[in-house]
């Protein structure tokens, strides 16, 4: 059976947990220019590591997630954990590009990992406090995205590049071992196989209005953060700054301390309309862009900006993810697919946007293309706002 609540030793081990080995997916960026030297390649080439791993983590999302409703989720998340110690060896040992774009992808469909943890967290949570738990394993989530990038910085500029693997190979296969005697088991909730399932995850995602505003306004804001991170590294590599990987990779602990406002929002979101933090992120994240454009040599700007574009986009996620886990207990599995596989897809195409930004207009091009899609993001908001609110008119009228 299902244990009923967690402690806060629980949520706590789940946000380590989660944050370590979504660290998996990031740990390419501030060594795209290590990479890129070890085989003559572009280093705009060379990161197409970083989309190809999201694009594998959309992957997995998409395809093994929802699989959490059908399977015992603690036996789903120790097998993928297994296959991304794989995946990681692969990318250590790679012997030429191509097998380590390949590792890329797998690395992402097995990193799954926290997305499977967040649904459990969830059911395990009382419904006045589902919205502090969930804040409380995004930050260990965020935490570890953002610290990741400073410990590959540093491992990549005193080891190489293919240290990081290894080593998160390690943690990984650690990982294993306490996860196996710490996280409960579960009953699945979902009695169809696999094609029901994944015909179910479609019917959500056409009949739920929520669920289909809260993935696009996600996909968005994750799009700009993407973008800006896989282009900061390269922008910090060349003058003025021409800075190495390890104190890129130090940026990183500036967006670390701006995760540390996802438990603060969850508990925000907890009792009050969410709209009021999805648009106060999405106007930190145009602030952030803003702020970046006047950069120039200096780095006050940049500090700040990113501290404010973290906290923005966790205003957005933390604030979407409480509303959908809201709509239907039973399918949490199934609306997270969606939800999430849309955040990485907007992912995988934001660095890849960031990435033709910077071939075409360098730091410029990315500011203002980024603050473009924040705007539209922002204009999608109010829109669906007025068509709710005119929906919700009907409604009493009709009554």
């Amino acid at each position: 059976m299902e244990q009923k609540h967690l402690g806060k030793g629980d949520t706590a081990f789940m946000a380590a947990c989660a944050g370590l080995i979504v660290a998996n997916i990031y740990y390419c960026q501030p060594l795209i220019v290590l990479i890129s030297k070890e085989w003559g390649l572009h280093e705009s080439v060379a990161g197409r590591v970083t989309y190809l791993t999201q694009i594998g983590y959309a992957l997995g999302l998409l395809l093994i997630v929802p699989l959490g409703d059908i399977l015992e989720r603690r036996k789903q998340i120790l097998v993928s954990t297994g296959v991304a110690v794989l995946a990681l060896l692969l990318a250590a040992s790679a012997t030429n590009f191509v097998v380590l774009q390949i590792a890329s992808v797998l690395i992402g469909i097995s990193s799954i990992i926290p997305q499977l943890i967040l649904p459990l967290a969830a059911s395990l949570t009382p419904d006045n406090k589902r919205g502090s738990t969930i804040g409380t394993v995004m930050a260990g989530l965020l935490v570890g995205i953002l610290a990741s990038r400073s410990l590959s910085g540093t491992v990549g500029s005193f080891y190489g590049w293919r240290a990081m693997y290894y080593m998160a190979a390690a943690i990984c296969a650690v990982l294993m071992i306490f996860m196996r005697l710490r996280f409960p088991k579960s009953q699945p909730s979902f009695n169809g196989h696999y094609g029901h399932l994944m015909k179910s995850v479609a019917h959500y995602a056409m009949t739920q209005p929520l669920l289909r505003q809260a993935a696009v306004t996600n996909a968005l804001s994750f799009a700009v953060v993407s973008a800006f991170w896989v282009t900061m590294v390269l922008f910090l590599s060349v003058p003025p700054f021409g800075f190495k990987s390890f104190e890129i990779g130090l940026f990183g602990l500036a967006g670390a301390a701006g995760a540390l406002a996802a438990p603060l929002i969850g508990k925000i979101s907890d009792g009050r309309d969410p709209r009021y933090n999805i648009i106060i992120g999405l106007i930190c994240e145009l602030l952030s862009f803003i702020g970046f454009y006047f950069t120039g040599s200096g780095i006050f700007l940049l500090l700040a900006g990113i501290i404010i574009l973290d906290v923005g986009h966790q205003s957005v996620q933390v604030t979407n993810q409480t509303i959908i886990y809201s709509i239907l207990p039973e399918a949490r599995n199934r609306f997270n697919t969606v939800f999430m596989t849309s955040t990485f897809v907007g992912g995988a195409t934001g660095s890849a946007f960031g990435l033709f930004l910077w071939n075409i207009g360098h730091w410029p091009a990315v500011c203002a293309g980024c603050s473009g899609v924040v705007l539209i993001n922002i204009f999608l908001f109010f829109r669906n706002k007025a068509k709710s609110a005119r929906n919700a008119e009907l409604a009493v009228q009709k009554a």
